[in-house]
């Protein structure tokens, strides 16, 4: 047993230990101006490709003819500029046409629009992916994110770039306001961007937390890494990954033919009207598909009037709620899983399983309102609880619905935190999909095996934890029962464990004893001085009531009240 409860401490401490870590890595930011917000560090798949030298690049003549798009289904006509954009250069189309673009009078296209607002932090992740997966289950061809943000962290900023590549329609950026740091990346690899009137993109530098310069090497990664990234999502715009660059890395000149752009020594923001200044023959934007007054308008000049059916994202504070929830959650199943195993040691139904089934369900919530999973893990979970109950307190010993039972249960915690897309066919199972949904149910696991162990010397004695934790030292002894001791106890500190019931529990039928809690209808009685779990045979029994043993049921003795 000393032995058991090392190996399974140790177990603990080192998954434990190995999360710890993983979440409280200091890793770098994309800038911000006036403030830096701590972002994950970049992945190492950033080593892949080298930085690119500071060197001109003149786009013009380097950048290889663009292959003709294909056009689109039936474009509407551009809709006039808004009084505010009159100064403004006349934005050309993208060089990527929107692909979901019909006639007035045509059939309306399913639009989905996902309000990004504030840093780009955990609680934006899990607004923008709820939406595209909405989006996609409803079978909409538009997202479009009306953005306004000064940036944020960069390990969100990589998944939700990530989620967007993984949208099967066409994806827009409205920049509202700004699109700065996180926000510029992020537009980086959508169909098209719009602007509003006064709005501004750019400033993407990395940067440490605290907003100090981060290691050059670190840096080269970083940049490296976003560049590709940039370039795989949004290769058929050829000023789009320069424009990008520029915004990110203070040491790239940036020329169009003879015309400087970004000069070496500061990163590129644009404005809405310079974003949308033409270069190249024939004249393509530099970054703008259009300038509009309001979101409205660009619906209207995109797919005309009435060419739309709008649907708009909610935001709530649940977004924030589940953010915590996340960081937590293997605490969270660990306490939950420890507080059901309490509860069934003990009589009747009361806080355990309360505190039980609350934690749990804290964790689906979570998972849920991430964007993670639909509601169907949560009611495999409930189905792999009702056979450990029904192993428990109908069918004890035969541990085929027990086992079942566990298995539905700890598989639906790991279902939950896995990333699976509405239509998608069944996920390829890999190491990236997978490692941190068990991690963190292993961890889980660890808490309520550790917890269950240090709580066992106070939890009534039954067949569950007599199978599950002592089987092997009770059956070397389960043949020779201690003579002169009732019902085949063993008494601790002989060598089968304290107190159990290893022998026969035949001796014990008939015999008489007392109620040490009340039975609805599990407890337990009190027989010649030694406690036992028990189940009334008919309706409830008190608190000291005399009780005599009329059968059993594998370990669990089934007693009525005693008539005088």
């Amino acid at each position: 047993m000393q032995i058991l409860r090392s190996w399974v401490f140790a177990l603990g401490c080192g998954l434990a230990a190995a999360l710890a870590g993983r979440a409280e890595e200091a890793t770098p930011a994309l800038e911000v101006p006036g403030a830096a917000i701590e972002a994950s560090e970049a992945p190492e798949t950033a080593e892949t490709g080298e930085a690119r030298p500071a060197t001109q690049v003149n786009v013009a003549e380097s950048a290889e003819p663009a292959e003709p798009a294909e056009p689109p289904e039936a474009p509407a006509p551009a809709a006039p500029a808004p009084a505010e954009a009159v100064s403004a250069p006349p934005p050309a189309t993208s060089a990527t046409p929107a692909a979901t673009v019909v006639p007035r009078g045509g059939e309306p296209v399913g639009v989905k629009v996902i309000p990004v607002r504030d840093a780009i932090a955990r609680p934006v992740l899990y607004v923008i992916r709820r939406g595209l997966k909405e989006a996609q289950a409803e079978g909409m061809r538009t997202v479009i994110l009306d953005m306004e943000t000064p940036g944020g962290q960069l390990g969100v900023t990589l998944q939700i770039m990530d989620a967007l590549s993984r949208f099967d329609g066409e994806t827009v950026v409205y920049v509202n306001r700004e699109a700065i740091s996180a926000g510029a990346i992020i537009s980086a690899v959508v169909d098209e961007i719009h602007f509003a009137p006064g709005g501004v993109i750019g400033a993407a530098a990395a940067v440490t937390g605290g907003g100090a310069e981060i290691p050059e090497t670190m840096k080269q990664k970083i940049n490296s890494y976003l560049n590709a990234k940039v370039r795989s999502l949004a290769a058929r715009d050829n000023f789009r990954a320069e424009v990008i660059r520029a915004m990110m890395d203070a040491d790239f000149e940036f020329m169009i033919g003879d015309e400087l752009i970004k000069p070496r020594g500061e990163l590129l923001t644009l404005t809405y009207d310079e974003a949308a200044r033409t270069f190249g023959d024939p004249p393509r934007p530099l970054l703008s598909a259009g300038t509009h007054a309001t979101l409205e308008d660009l619906l209207i000049a995109k797919f005309g009037e009435g060419g739309y059916v709008l649907s708009k994202v909610e935001v709530t504070w649940s977004e924030n709620l589940a953010a915590w929830l996340n960081r937590v959650s293997p605490l969270l199943m660990g306490l939950g899983l420890l507080c059901i195993f309490i509860e069934t040691k003990t009589p009747g139904f009361g806080i355990f399983g309360l505190m039980g089934g609350v934690m749990v369900a804290l964790v689906f919530f979570g998972h849920h309102t991430a964007g993670l999973s639909s509601h169907v893990p949560a009611l495999v979970f409930a189905l792999g609880l009702a056979l450990v109950l029904v192993e428990i307190f109908l069918i004890p010993g035969t541990l085929v619905a027990g086992i079942s039972g566990a298995a539905l249960m700890l598989g639906a915690l790991v279902w939950s935190m896995v990333d699976i897309w509405p239509g998608e066919k069944l996920p390829k199972l890999d190491g990236d999909l997978l490692l941190v949904p068990v991690l963190n149910v292993a961890a889980a696991l660890a808490i309520a095996i550790i917890g269950a162990i240090a709580l066992g010397r106070f939890l009534p004695r039954g067949w569950f934890w007599d199978k599950m934790i002592l089987q092997t030292a009770v059956a070397g002894d389960a043949a020779a029962p201690a003579a002169g001791r009732p019902g085949g106890w063993i008494e601790p500190g002989s060598g089968g464990g304290a107190g159990l019931l290893v022998g026969s529990a035949e001796s014990l039928i008939g015999a008489r004893g007392r109620t040490v809690s009340v039975l609805r209808p599990m407890g337990e009685v009190e027989i010649e001085g030694r406690r036992h779990e028990a189940r009334a045979a008919l309706g409830t029994l008190e608190r000291d009531e005399p009780v005599r043993v009329t059968g059993r049921a594998g370990r669990i003795l089934i007693v009525e009240r005693e008539v005088s």
